[in-house]
This record gives structure tokens, C-alpha cells and sequence, in this order.
């Protein structure tokens, strides 16, 4: 997918008033970190940190926001052909390979994210981005019934579930497992589990 000049810039300063965030919170404390220093740390003005953001907490958490966005981009971007699972895998390998590539924020980010002051918005974060989710999978679903949207939903929580505890087990081994196989496994595990 290709973006016009326009679009780069705005994904630009969204992505540079998160890292402001990210760092100011890092150096900081999340307590202390607010829209004015924010906005100064990115070049912007306040009014500006406005039309990204309704609040420190989203500009802080927008990697989450972001990272199940692309996920979400990759999934529609498999092949028709593919089954669920397959393009759910496949969107998932690349994804990591993206995010190994460029792990800018991961230093600062995994313990911050967690603060209990963030905790409200990482829910309505995680909520909306499993909402698309769920989107993008009932649209690989055979139409069958009334039940594709609740199973699209369970099916796209199950996937989030499935990658955050994949991810933890990664950064817990030190990266010594390929995270492509342990989301097979865990796919597989989350398949039996249900039998």
C-alpha cells in the first residue's frame, strides 16, 4: 500500500509526539508526564499534539494502537485463498520480521505500558484494536450464519491472546525460540485445548 506525501508526514509527527511520550515517560515517570512537554519534546504545538491525540495516555500507548493496526493491514493483505489460519501465521511471521527490524521503543515501552495509570486506556486500546481484528476475520470466514461476528470476535481475542503470550514467552527465553513456531505451537495448543 502506498501513502501519499500527506499521509507520511501526519504518520511522522504521530510517530514522533509517541516517542516523546515514551521517552519523557522513561525518563520522567508517567506520573509527571504531560501534554505541554510532550508536545514541546516532538517541535509542536499544543494544538497540534490535539488533533493527534485526546490525551498523554493515547499518545503514550499509540505502539499498541499502531502495531495491532499493521497486523490488522497484513492479515487483509494475505491472499483470498489463504485459510484463516494460514494468513493469520503468515501476517503474523511478517509482522515480526517488521518488528525486529525496527524494535525502536521495546527498551522503555514493555515496562511503561503497564504503569496503573495507563491502565483504562490500554483497555479501550486493546479493545478497539481487537475490534478490527475481528473485522478482518469475519471477512475470511465462509458466510455460515448470525454466528460470524461473535465467532470473528472470539477468534480475534483468541489470536491477541495467543500473540501476547507468545511474545512474553519470547522475551522471557531471550529470543533462543523462533516466534513463528511458537505461534504454531500455541495455535495448535489453543486448537487441542477446545477438543
Amino acid at each position: 500500500m502506498t501513502t501519499g506525501l500527506r499521509e507520511r508526514k501526519k504518520a511522522a509527527t504521530r510517530q514522533a509526539l509517541h516517542a516523546a511520550a515514551v521517552q519523557l515517560a522513561a525518563e520522567h515517570g508517567v506520573e509527571n508526564l504531560t501534554v505541554e512537554a510532550i508536545a514541546d519534546a516532538a517541535t509542536v504545538s499544543r494544538r497540534t499534539f490535539s488533533n493527534y491525540f485526546a490525551s498523554k495516555e493515547q499518545a503514550l500507548l499509540h505502539g499498541d494502537r499502531s502495531r495491532t493496526a499493521r497486523l490488522v493491514e497484513l492479515i487483509r493483505a494475505r491472499p483470498e485463498r489463504e485459510s484463516l489460519k494460514t494468513a493469520l501465521i503468515g501476517a503474523a511471521e511478517q509482522y515480526a520480521a517488521e518488528r525486529a527490524a525496527d524494535p525502536w521503543d521495546e527498551k522503555y515501552y514493555r515496562a511503561l505500558r503497564l504503569h496503573p495509570a495507563l491502565l483504562q486506556e490500554l483497555v479501550a486500546t486493546y479493545a478497539a484494536g481487537e475490534q478490527d481484528l475481528a473485522e478482518a476475520i469475519e471477512q475470511r470466514l465462509p458466510v455460515t450464519g448470525l454466528d460470524n461476528p461473535v465467532r470473528a470476535q472470539v477468534l480475534a481475542a483468541t489470536f491477541l491472546a495467543v500473540l501476547r503470550v507468545v511474545g512474553q514467552a519470547a522475551v522471557d527465553d531471550g529470543g533462543e525460540q523462533n516466534f513463528v513456531d511458537l505461534i504454531r505451537q500455541a495455535m495448535s495448543i489453543t486448537r487441542d485445548g477446545f477438543r
